[in-house]
């Protein structure tokens, strides 16, 4: 790779960025609103500032009015499919965590397809894929052969797990892969080393550049974010993430992009957020990231509690999962072990439910925004020698 990501990063200071908002003025707020976001990152800094928060109520208008223009009232739905809660990295803010004593399980193609029966009869389209970070139990044969089961019964098929190489996202996308979503967690590279003590994840740098290998590999949607509540200086957390998104679009300008805002959750070994994000905090962010950038698609989770969720989303939302479960086998098995979870969700409404909310509101649900017609290599069966299990299986729904 010639370049990256990296290169920008360490030109740009933490201290220095952290300054510049922290001397933005109501004039600066109101210039970017003005504007609607024009003046770059120059504007975003101003509309996550401290001095944007008297300004919430015209930022949250011009959100709303500029996610209206540009996506209309489709909100698009999806489930996350946890294949594997086996992780071989120590982060204290995950109940995958390697030091927590939980159960650890990996789904074989049997429990893979057992999982898309039920998403499919809820009315599921888009998944997305996830796993802990382990090598030696989920690897790109595993990969390969997850996308092989499920790729016939998926229009969208996304992945968020351990970053890869480039060549192996290229094989991967030729497997039916749609988007893959790396979180930095947090761009501070004190907290960093701090919530990561050990695994390949603690690597900051191998996790950096990991968009602009996806970039490279023509991965069609790439998803950024950090995890709120990892540093406590979030406003600044946020800038840098819209430094990464601004540097991939101009860099990969054939992918399109994601945003995401979660907050940390109760969890297996639990520990305190270093900041407390509130709804306040999380709108702001929304909005400021919605009026920074038109196209960008963004994501709130079953993370955030139903009243919430059904009032923020207006805000500038395009996509929301929903009845989401965050172990392995937690849609097919009646007595889901709870002790599998990577986080708790707060929002525990079935899909069906939640599609009733956003009729309710005039939104229109969209179960699939993705057709495998679309692209250009057709799914195939399940290989005879699959490490998943012994034989494909067929899906009835």
């Amino acid at each position: 790779m010639k370049s990256s990501f990296k290169d920008l990063f360490e030109k740009t200071s933490w201290d220095e960025t952290s300054a510049a908002i922290s001397s933005v003025t109501p004039p600066m707020v109101e210039l970017a609103l003005d504007r609607k976001g024009t003046g770059g990152l120059e504007d975003f800094r101003a509309l996550v500032s401290s001095a944007a928060v008297d300004y919430l109520e015209p930022m949250a208008r011009l959100s709303h009015e500029l996610t209206r223009q540009r996506f209309g009232d489709a909100v698009r739905l999806f489930a996350p499919m946890y294949l594997s809660n086996e992780c071989q990295n120590i982060c204290d803010y995950c109940g995958f965590s390697l030091t927590n004593s939980v159960p650890r399980k990996t789904l074989n193609a049997r429990e893979i397809m057992a999982e898309a029966s039920v998403l499919r009869k809820q009315g599921f389209e888009h998944v997305l894929i996830v796993t802990g970070e382990a090598q030696r139990k989920v690897h790109l044969k595993y990969f390969r052969d997850a996308l092989h089961v499920l790729r016939p019964h998926f229009a969208n098929l996304s992945m968020e797990v351990q970053p890869l190489e480039q060549n192996e996202y290229e094989s991967l996308v030729a497997e039916g892969l749609h988007s893959v979503l790396v979180y930095q967690e947090t761009y501070h590279p004190e907290s960093y080393r701090s919530h990561h003590p050990k695994g390949k994840k603690s690597n900051m740098i191998w996790r950096l550049e990991t968009p602009d290998r996806l970039g490279a590999a023509g991965v069609k949607k790439i998803g950024l974010g950090c995890l709120y509540g990892l540093t406590e200086d979030w406003r600044t957390d946020a800038f840098f993430a819209a430094l990464h998104l601004d540097y991939l679009e101009r860099a990969y300008w054939r992918s399109t992009y994601s945003m995401s805002f979660p907050r940390m959750r109760p969890h297996e070994g639990e520990t305190p957020p270093d900041a407390n994000i509130t709804d306040r905090d999380v709108v702001q962010l929304l909005c400021a990231y919605r009026i920074f950038n038109h196209e960008l698609e963004i994501t709130l989770s079953t993370r955030e509690s139903p009243m919430f969720r059904d009032h923020a989303f207006k805000l500038g939302v395009t996509t929301m999962s929903a009845g989401s479960r965050t172990e392995p086998g937690g849609y097919a098995s009646k007595d889901a072990d709870e002790t599998l979870e990577q986080f708790s969700i707060s929002d525990d409404r079935s899909p069906a439910e939640v599609a009733q909310m956003l009729v309710s509101a005039g939104y229109e649900p969209v179960w699939k925004d993705w057709d495998a017609s679309y692209d250009c290599h057709s799914a195939r069966n399940l290989q005879a020698d699959s490490t998943l299990d012994d034989q494909p299986l067929a899906l009835v729904v």
